[in-house]
This record gives C-alpha cells, sequence and structure tokens, in this order.
C-alpha cells in the first residue's frame, strides 16, 4: 500500500495514531525478518549456470545419464576421475564469488552428477569442497549408482529391503515421484529380461529412514512387508541427492523411460535442450510390387546376385484394396498414421499389365487424407551411377576413358518432378520438398560409389527438394547433399524384410542370415564383428512371433525413448499378405503406452519436421561446443545468449513465461509436465529471457 495515500479520521487521538505507526513498522520488520519478500529473494538470488557438472569414473552408470544430457542438448562439463591431471575441484573451479556480468556471486553449475556418493573419499578435500557448494547455492547432485546404506538416507538391506538381480522385475513409480521428477510415468516400470542366462541389472532395495523421499520401489518379501526403494531423493545437511541404488546402462529400457525425469530433477525443472518421444514409420514402395525370398536358392529372384533363377521375379507380393482397408482402419485403432512412400509409375505399369485396373490404386486414393504422402520416385530406377551388373556385387560403369557414368540430371528430375506431378492429379496431398529415392540412390553407396552422384544436388534444386532420406544404417548423420541446400534425413531400417509376405518365409531369410554355416545358415554373421549367429535356427512356423517381433519392437522402442526422431522404414509388402508389420507396431504402442502418461504422448512427425530438427541439434551442439552460448539462472529469470541464426531449445516448468519487448506470453508447449521449445530472441531483443512461475 502507498501510505501516502492513507487517510486518518480528525477525530483519532495523536497518541493513538503514534501507537499504531509503531506497531505497524514493528510489524513490516518482523515480515522482513521471518519472510523476505519476492524483490528482496531476486535481490539476493546467484547467478547460476545452465551447466550440468559430470564426474566420470567410467562406469555404465554416469555413461548412461551423460548420453543424456548430450542427446537432450543439456551442456556439461565432464571430469574424469581416472585422469591424474584433472582438475581439482575446489572453491574456485565451482564458484566465483562475483560475476562480471550481473555482479552476483556465480555457481558455473546448476547439478553435479556423480558415480556415487563419495566419489572423492567422504573426508577428502574435494568432497568437503563440493558439499559445500552445493550448500551454499542449492545445487542438486545425483547419485548414479550406489548401494542401500544409511549414508543415502537408507536402511540396509537386511533390515528389511532386499538385494539380487531386477531383471524381469516390475517397480512402481510412488505417489511422490509421479508428482514430482517422474510424472510423466504411467506407474509401472518393468526391468528388461532379454536374455534367461545373463544378469542384466542388480539392485539394492532399501526401506527409507529420515529425509529419504522414495520414488521408485518394489515389494520386499520380509517379516517387515512393504516395499523398498531403487531410487530417491535424500535430503540431508542442507544438500539434496538423488539416490540410484540398481546397475544400468544408456541402452537399457528402464533407464531410458527414468532418464528425463533424472534430468529434470537434477536441474530443478530448468534446463537447456529438450526431449520428445517420437515415432514416424515410412512404407516404402506403394503401389509397387517387392520381388519375393525364395527358400531354396536362399536368395531373391530378380535380383542380379540370385543365382540360378531365369532373372525375372515370379509372384511378386504387392498389397490389394482389403490390405489398404485393413491399414486405414489400423491406423484409426491405434490413432499413429503411416507415411505412404509412393511410386506412381510403377502403379500405372500394373495397371496397364492387368486389364486397365488396380483396385489397390483406387483404395489408397479414396483414403488419400488418412495417410501422409512422401515421394518415392516415378519408377523407383537406381539413381546412383550407371550399374554394370554384369559382375557381382555390381560396379559403377564407365567410359572408354575411365570415367564414371552417372544418371542424369534431367532423368534424376523427371522422377522426381512426374512422381510428384502423379500424385497432384490425383488429388493427394504431397509435400514437394521431401523425397525418398529408391534404394536411397544418388546419395553415396559404399563400396561401389563413394561418392554422392554429382547430378543429384541440381535435380534436387530443380523440384524444391529440401530433405530427401538416407539409410541410418550406413549414414546416421545428417549432411548436406553436395554444394546444394538439401540435406539428408536418416532412417532406421526395421528388420522386416521387403521380400517376404508370409511370417515363415521372412524366418527362413532370416535364419539364413544370422545362423552359421554349420547350422544350413550363409555365415555372414560369423564374419560380421557387428553381428551375432543364433545360437540354432528360429522355427519357420513360430519364429517371427516368439523371436523376431519382440526383438524389432525392442529395438524401434529404443529409438523412440532415445529421443531420436529418424524415421523408422518398411515396405508396402510388409503391409500385405500376413501383414507382417503391424504385430511389430502394435507391441512398440502397446509398451510405450504402458511406461507413459497421457501428458506424454508419441510424437508423430513428418519427414521434413525430422530434418529441421536434426538440422537445428546440429547448430545447437557446434554452439555449445564452440563455448559461444551463455545461460544462466538468477531466481525465478532466466537468460540465454546463443549465436545470431541458432535456435535454442529450452525446457522449463509450467507457469512459464517468455519476455516480449513489452510484456510476456507463454513459453513453450506442454510435454512430459513440463514446458519446452526450440525459441529464438523477440523482436530488437538480443537474448530469450524467461520469467519462472514463483511457486
Amino acid at each position: 500500500m502507498d501510505s501516502d495515500r492513507i487517510r486518518t479520521p480528525r477525530t483519532a487521538p495523536r497518541t493513538a495514531l503514534r501507537t499504531g505507526r509503531i506497531a505497524t513498522l514493528a510489524a513490516a520488520a518482523l515480515l522482513a525478518t521471518v519472510v523476505p519478500s519476492a524483490q528482496a529473494v531476486a535481490e539476493a538470488a546467484p547467478r547460476v549456470d545452465l551447466t550440468v557438472l559430470v564426474v566420470d569414473d567410467g562406469g555404465s552408470a554416469v555413461g548412461a545419464i551423460t548420453a543424456e544430457l548430450r542427446g537432450s542438448g543439456v551442456p556439461y562439463r565432464r571430469i574424469d576421475l581416472n585422469d591424474p591431471n584433472r582438475p581439482v575441484l575446489d572453491a574456485a573451479f565451482l564458484s566465483d564469488p562475483s560475476d562480471s556480468v550481473t555482479g552476483r556471486p556465480r555457481a558455473k553449475y546448476q547439478g553435479v552428477v556423480l558415480p556415487h556418493e563419495s566419489a572423492f573419499g567422504p573426508d577428502s578435500a574435494e568432497q568437503t569442497a563440493l558439499h559445500a557448494y552445493e550448500r551454499t547455492f542449492g545445487i542438486p547432485q545425483v547419485d548414479a549408482s550406489t548401494w542401500s546404506h544409511p549414508g543415502v538416507g537408507l536402511d540396509y538391506t537386511d533390515q528389511g529391503g532386499w538385494s539380487g538381480v531386477l531383471d524381469g522385475t516390475t517397480a512402481g513409480v510412488t505417489a511422490a515421484g509421479q508428482a514430482g521428477p517422474f510424472r510423466y510415468l504411467a506407474g509401472a516400470l518393468a526391468f528388461e529380461d532379454n536374455d534367461p542366462t545373463v544378469s542384466e541389472s542388480y539392485g539394492y532395495a532399501g526401506r527409507p529412514r529420515a529425509g529419504y523421499t522414495s520414488y521408485l520401489d518394489v515389494p520386499v518379501d520380509s517379516a517387515a512387508g512393504g516395499r523398498a526403494s531403487l531410487v530417491g531423493e535424500y535430503a540431508a545437511d542442507g544438500r539434496r541427492e538423488l539416490v540410484v541404488t540398481f546397475a544400468y546402462n544408456q541402452y537399457q529400457r528402464q533407464f531410458r523411460a527414468l532418464a528425463r525425469g533424472i534430468v529434470d530433477w537434477l536441474t530443478q525443472g530448468v534446463h537447456l535442450g529438450q526431449s520428445r518421444n517420437y515415432l514416424s514409420v515410412h512404407v516404402d514402395d506403394v503401389f509397387a510390387p517387392d520381388a519375393r525370398w525364395d527358400p531354396a536358392l536362399n536368395c531373391t529372384p530378380g535380383d542380379f546376385d540370385c543365382t540360378g533363377d531365369d532373372g525375372e521375379g515370379a509372384n511378386p507380393i504387392r498389397m490389394t484394396a482389403a490390405d489398404a482397408q485393413y491399414a486405414a482402419a489400423w491406423q484409426k485403432s491405434s490413432g499413429f498414421t503411416l507415411d505412404m512412400v509412393y511410386n506412381g509409375g510403377q502403379g500405372e505399369q500394373w495397371k496397364t499389365e492387368h486389364g486397365g485396373t488396380d483396385p489397390l490404386t483406387d483404395r489408397l486414393v479414396a483414403d488419400r487424407a488418412q495417410y501422409r504422402w512422401i515421394n518415392h520416385t516415378y519408377t523407383h530406377p537406381f539413381l546412383g551411377c550407371v550399374q554394370d551388373n554384369t559382375v557381382v556385387p555390381w560396379r559403377c560403369a564407365t567410359d572408354a576413358a575411365g570415367n564414371t557414368l552417372w544418371v542424369s540430371r534431367s532423368e534424376l528430375s523427371g522422377q522426381i518432378r512426374n512422381n510428384h506431378n502423379w500424385a497432384v492429379g490425383k488429388g493427394i496431398p504431397v509435400d514437394r520438398s521431401e523425397l525418398v529415392t529408391g534404394e536411397h540412390s544418388g546419395l553415396r553407396t559404399l563400396p561401389q560409389q563413394p561418392v554422392d552422384n554429382p547430378n543429384l544436388a541440381g535435380a534436387l534444386a530443380d523440384n524444391g527438394v529440401k530433405w530427401t532420406a538416407s539409410d541410418d544404417s550406413r549414414e546416421p548423420a545428417q549432411r548436406a547433399v553436395g554444394t546444394g541446400a538439401a540435406k539428408t534425413v536418416p532412417r532406421h531400417p526395421m528388420n522386416v524384410y521387403y521380400n517376404v509376405g508370409t511370417a515363415a518365409e521372412m524366418t527362413d531369410e532370416y535364419n539364413w542370415i544370422y545362423t552359421s554355416r554349420a547350422d544350413g545358415g550363409s555365415g555372414v554373421c560369423e564374419s560380421d564383428p557387428a553381428s551375432t549367429c543364433l545360437p540354432a535356427p528360429l522355427p519357420t512356423a513360430t519364429g517371427y512371433a516368439d523371436r523376431i517381433v519382440p526383438q524389432e519392437a525392442r529395438t524401434a522402442l529404443s529409438h523412440v525413448l532415445g529421443n531420436d526422431p529418424r524415421p523408422h522404414y518398411v515396405h508396402q509388402s510388409n503391409l500385405a499378405e500376413e501383414r507382417l508389420l503391424y504385430p511389430v507396431l502394435d507391441r512398440v504402442l502397446a509398451d510405450y503406452r504402458a511406461l507413459f502418461a497421457a501428458n506424454t504422448p508419441l510424437v508423430n512427425p513428418a519427414q521434413k519436421d525430422v530434418g529441421t530438427e536434426l538440422d537445428r541439434r546440429a547448430a545447437w551442439d557446434q554452439a555449445v561446443a564452440a563455448g559461444r552460448v551463455t545461460a544462466y539462472r538468477v531466481g525465478t529469470t532466466v537468460t540465454v545468449k546463443a549465436p545470431s541464426g541458432v535456435t535454442v531449445p529450452l525446457t522449463a516448468p509450467e507457469g512459464t513465461r517468455k519476455r516480449l519487448l513489452l510484456g510476456t506470453t507463454a513459453f513453450g508447449t506442454p510435454y512430459a509436465g513440463t514446458r519446452s521449445a526450440w525459441t529464438t530472441p523477440e523482436l530488437l531483443q538480443t537474448t530469450v529471457t524467461l520469467t519462472l512461475p514463483t511457486a
């Protein structure tokens, strides 16, 4: 209130007025002492840099958290405990008494990751300095993997707890966990058990003591009954630690599910970087037939390297109108949209060869609005060098002078343009900026073609293509195509083969690839260091459902949980005949929805959105690595300055506002219980400034 505007009745005695003023002043002084005003708190708040300190002992737990920070774009500084020349943690390393920018005390790290609670030794000078730093600035600490004992707020496991192998165990997110850092999880979290002969995760579940809040627990079989904790917060001595008492690595599902919450807790919900759970599936060769695997020849007739056949594929695999109807119904029931990667010219050829009608094309065109569509070239030719198939493997053809012969720019451009125009003519909604070439051709193909077709970049520019697909198994990183503006969008190949229509065919080919020569296989798995041979061939009647489906679903879900936006790709043959794709996708969707709450939906990005995301990430990572990003928090204000043209990824709590030149606006979009976005400074501003909620 403005005291100058308070009017006192003339009848009030002077002594009463004086006494009242003294009482008011005394009460104000008491309140100022007990509960500081928001302004006073802001004035006293230090600068806290938005960087995480990672103390690494080389173990898998710290490595997993580091991978999560790196993958979501959170800046961090790693200290290698095994490096004799590493810096020493002391007050000067951790903080500055007065920051040159704000004039406030400066905390250089917003959170600390340790291998365990006493990584430097319980009585060491470094541990003492770290604890003092955490108390002074309110910095949280994650104990990446430890055991259950009173030093972390838990009873020993022999006091009503439990220790042992966690494989196959179902843990539960507690009410405190769901109200706190794990608000995005549905409640149950099953530990993986991928191989019954191998112990994959060991844990120590302890009963909480005073100061410990459990976030993830398991039932324990003891006289005391009840549950014991695997993850929780321990508050003691003016400090806070997130205690994890099981072993894990960055690839295990249980860690991937918890990773977002660990970072959220570590950064108090405010950090650079963001993450989503992405899944998109491209269905290649739509309208075209695919060749069929021959279990007798152990190859695909029609392929140039399939010896023993007449050079023509027989009984090709192609969707029917009924398969198209099923695809539309499945999309509706599953709440998931497929990307149809189409070859209009091959559809026209099929129609010509089959009496001038094509019920499949009619059905898909009628349902065109239910799918996303991507140009896959008109007739699916190889668009790199001219192939010489007189040898196995093929090679690039050359002229008399030994120069490589390339598919021309005009042919490349015609394949792209004609397919786009075909779709437009049928009312199919297609984005000119997106392309998938047949077999990712035109891009370099090792070992035969070590460079891109030099005519590719020009043809992409001719047709307005900005994003062309590549194979993640060959080129996992996004890159520019030649000197043009187009960039690649790597795609994950799903191990559901293009040349099979039945589970038996799929299993037979899988056995050929993944069994040893002694077991009747090709032996490829014996010579490829990245491959592992099956102990025995899978039964063709049950191998697909029992082994291949869960394995492929697990692989796809690991990409989803790893903040990986890259699409997965399969082929139209996988929607035909026995419709082999659906069991895999059904498993992925079911497992995902069992893990996550409704506030964390799957994100189903279009190819251009994936390209943009990867492009932004690369620019962000480069700016952070070059030390060109300044970001800090002072009280409820977050300030970020990045190089011009670099978009900033930010995550903050619900209720956060972004400062405009005049006023504020709501920041970001909701996801997993927080707000996040790629953002840039507003008009006439040089920094991104957020105002956090005061609660």
